[in-house]
């Protein structure tokens, strides 16, 4: 097998082209992937979908947590390449710092693909594709939201902000999309803005302190449910009401996220889906052949009211 996987690493498939290995002579792949972590419910959510997909596919699947460290990151990606694994695929934890790493693994004809966030670089040839959502149409999504609630007032509207990852895609284009759209009515103001890494705690203990520094908070518009969440602790722990006296927008539409928004303690969410790995699979067998695939694939998701939660809560996946 050993034998196998270095004889397919080692050969290039096309000119130029899509795919570098080809897969062991029996047609089994290997797949290295690289996972952000475990810092949410959607992440968990994202990591089951994948191991259950490379199974019912019959990809070998070497898998590693990076625990959101970028380093851990590069170093399970050098350790693929040194394992000659078919094919890579990550979910990078922040945009920036890939290109060292990803050239090493297109040196060894590996292919990657990106999942879930996207890179920064220039050189768009380091990967093969990017499978995920449209992080900055889904900020536009709750600004637009935002905008019609209030279409009404001609009141200021104070708005604390909970980011994502400091450097991440989602945190920067979800924050980039939103801004965009609220920014064409001077009455829409973020008074506060401050990374919640993603994780229920933080988004407690940021939104602790947003309370404290700001008396008047008209909306909280959280990355992720997850901070939403936590953000909610804090809002009842000020003796506040959430989804009254402070409206809540997130992103994801996880289960425990939209429990929330059917109970009324979130007024809006838009869907982030976590379910990537059916379609990972079929791209990595395809890149693997050598197969031109699209430069980006964006999945197709949606968005929620508190009736709407209510109807999917029941066969929710996720």
């Amino acid at each position: 097998m050993l034998a196998g996987l270095t004889a397919a690493a080692l050969t290039s498939c096309g000119s130029g082209g899509s795919g570098g290995a080809s897969g062991a002579d029996d047609g089994s792949i290997t797949m290295g992937f690289s996972q952000v972590g475990a810092e949410s419910g959607w992440r968990t959510a994202n990591t089951k979908s994948v191991q259950e997909a490379a199974k019912e596919s019959g990809i070998t699947l070497k898998f590693s947590d990076a625990q959101q460290k970028q380093e851990n990151q590069i170093k399970a990606i050098r350790s693929y390449i040194q394992q000659k694994v078919d094919v890579i695929a990550f979910s990078p934890v922040v945009e920036s710092g890939w290109d060292t790493v990803l050239k090493e693994a297109r040196d060894a004809k590996i292919p990657v693909i990106l999942t879930d966030r996207a890179v920064d670089s220039k050189d768009t040839t380091l990967y093969k594709t990017f499978l995920g959502s449209d992080f900055v149409e889904e900020g536009r999504k709750a600004g637009k939201w935002l905008v019609e609630s209030f279409n009404n007032s001609t009141d200021p509207v104070n708005i604390v902000e909970l980011q994502g990852t400091t450097g991440s895609a989602p945190a920067n284009d979800r924050k980039a999309g939103f801004a965009e759209v609220i920014g064409a009515d001077p009455k829409f103001k973020v008074i506060a803005s401050q990374t919640g890494d993603f994780t229920r705690a933080k988004g407690k203990e940021v939104m602790e302190a947003f309370l404290k520094s700001n008396p008047d908070i008209d909306v909280l518009y959280a990355h992720n449910d997850d901070m939403g969440l936590g953000a909610i602790e804090a809002i009842e722990g000020a003796g506040k009401v959430p989804g009254k006296d402070i409206k809540i927008i997130t992103v994801d539409a996880v289960k425990d996220g939209m429990q929330a928004l059917a109970d009324g303690k979130i007024n809006y969410i838009v869907e982030c889906s976590p379910l990537l790995g059916p379609q990972l699979m079929d791209l990595a067998k395809k890149v693997v052949k050598g197969e031109t695939v699209p430069a980006r694939v964006v999945t197709e998701e949606t968005t929620f009211t508190q009736e709407q939660a209510k109807t999917a809560l029941p066969n929710r996946k996720y």
